[in-house]
């Protein structure tokens, strides 16, 4: 059985920082794509970043470039959403998704397995 778990979320100021964890079990991200999307309410689930660990390129929404940061431990099996500058707007639920496969993508869609989400709250 597949499970991803997020970690890391929390309350934090315009311009603080936070870094987000996904561990997996029953999946190994070596190989593999793991993004991570985010979820506001009233809003569409979006795609923040993602990182194909296959050759670690890497892809981020206009809207985090520059701030945001993923990155991955093959060795622990767990993928990490590095979050500076942040602003209010940030604010959402994120989630991480594995895929199988070596093609990068942040659509939603082609994610089989994701986690439960954890809540970013971004103060003005």
């Amino acid at each position: 059985e597949v499970q991803l778990v997020e970690s890391g979320g929390g309350l934090v100021q315009a311009g603080g920082s936070l870094r987000l964890s996904c561990a997996a079990s029953g999946f190994t991200f070596d190989g593999n794509v793991i993004g991570w999307f985010r979820q506001a309410p009233g809003k569409e689930r979006e795609g923040v970043s993602c990182i194909s660990s296959s050759d670690g390129s890497t892809f981020n929404a206009d809207s985090v470039k520059g701030r945001f940061t993923i990155s991955s431990d093959n060795a622990k099996n767990t993928v990490y959403l590095q979050m500076n500058s942040l602003k209010p707007e940030d604010t959402a639920v994120y989630y991480c998704a594995a895929r199988f496969g070596h093609q990068a993508t942040m659509n939603p869609y082609r994610f089989a397995y994701w986690g439960q989400g954890t809540q970013v709250t971004v103060s003005s």
